[in-house]
């Protein structure tokens, strides 16, 4: 698909409601872009030259994931501790003038600290924020991550893999914030002509995924496994989740940049795994020989999810090419290089 005009070239944009005016740069802002996800995708806009702008206010962000682009990069790379809510993102891109907006930051459902009005004030409020922001200074796409099984909820063994079709169906309030945010992107575009794209991602692994209760289960599982510690498994382990590698992940979200204006991806591989099998996999790859420990389910959490990606195959030209096995496999030797030497 042909990129859009050269860089600084004024485009005329236009809307049902308004005609606003965007400049195409080479400038990609990236939020939440010192989490797992975010910062592998800074790497990726780094290494096609372009200029990556990171905003993240480090709630669960690290630092330390940008060490090596900030080494190499330094001239290529801005980072900005800030949050999604505050005015001064305002400020920020009106600054850099981004061209895409690729937006990863979120507050995670935490159902061990429950709080609806702190988790909608980040994914909702924030969101609007910076609809408006990027409208304001003539962003030209913004590019929103979600999560798959969040917005379908608890599909039928029978409808999986998941479409994009089937209604959405959310049970956590994380959920009903990604439904909520794509039906801004859609009064935006309507009112505004700001091109975007959904992706609704599955169970997104691999190297830098933090290892606590933010982090994912193939992360704190391998972590523990690997410091030789109790591993805990909600429920009876037979949920089953669509894991897909965080390169993959990516690759998506760089395609999303000139492609599928205006609609929802599922980005994952329509597999599923169950946590018990996850548990088998990763004990005989690291030795582990403990049983894991049992606790019950948490609320609202979601049985089975898949999720087929074949409109993202037709649109975006995306499909996954890392396997389970070797995903694992790259994942582990990135936390055991992590570990302190004895």
């Amino acid at each position: 698909m042909v990129r859009g005009p050269a860089q600084d070239e004024p485009v005329v944009s236009g809307g049902d409601a308004t005609t606003r005016v965007t400049v195409a740069t080479n400038t990609v802002m990236v939020t939440g872009g010192a989490g797992f996800i975010g910062s592998t995708l800074v790497d990726r806009m780094l290494a096609e030259e372009r200029r990556v702008v990171v905003v993240d206010n480090l709630s669960t962000g690290h630092l330390a994931n940008l060490d090596q682009a900030r080494r190499h990069h330094a001239g290529q790379l801005e980072f900005q501790r800030l949050d999604i809510t505050s005015d001064g993102l305002d400020a920020m891109v009106e600054r850099h003038r981004p061209d895409v907006i690729h937006h990863l930051a979120a507050r995670a459902w935490d159902p061990a600290h429950p709080d609806a009005v702190a988790d909608a004030r980040v994914n909702v409020v924030g969101t609007v924020n910076l609809l408006q922001v990027a409208v304001r200074h003539g962003v030209r796409k913004v590019v929103v991550a979600s999560s798959g099984a969040a917005i379908h909820g608890d599909v039928d063994r029978d409808d999986l893999p998941a479409v994009e079709t089937l209604p959405s169906a959310p049970r956590t309030p994380r959920g009903v914030a990604h439904v909520a945010a794509e039906h801004y992107l859609e009064v935006f575009a309507l009112q505004h002509g700001l091109e975007w794209t959904a992706l609704a991602l599955a169970d997104v692994y691999g190297p830098r995924q933090a290892t606590d209760a933010t982090g994912g289960v193939v992360g704190i599982m391998a972590a523990r496994m690997l410091a030789d510690t109790d591993v805990t498994i909600h429920g009876d382990g037979e949920q089953t989740r669509d894991f897909t590698y965080v390169d993959d992940v990516v690759h998506a979200m760089a395609l999303s940049a000139d492609r599928g204006h205006g609609r929802r991806y599922n980005i994952g591989t329509a597999q599923q795994t169950s946590v018990n099998q996850l548990f088998r996999a990763l004990a005989a790859a690291t030795r582990y020989g403990h049983q894991p420990t049992r606790v019950p389910e948490a609320p609202g959490a979601v049985r089975a999810s898949a999720l087929s990606a074949r409109r993202a195959a037709e649109d975006l030209g995306w499909k996954p090419w890392t396997t389970l096995e070797e995903g694992l496999a790259s994942t582990l030797e990135w936390y055991a290089a992590q570990r302190p030497r004895r």
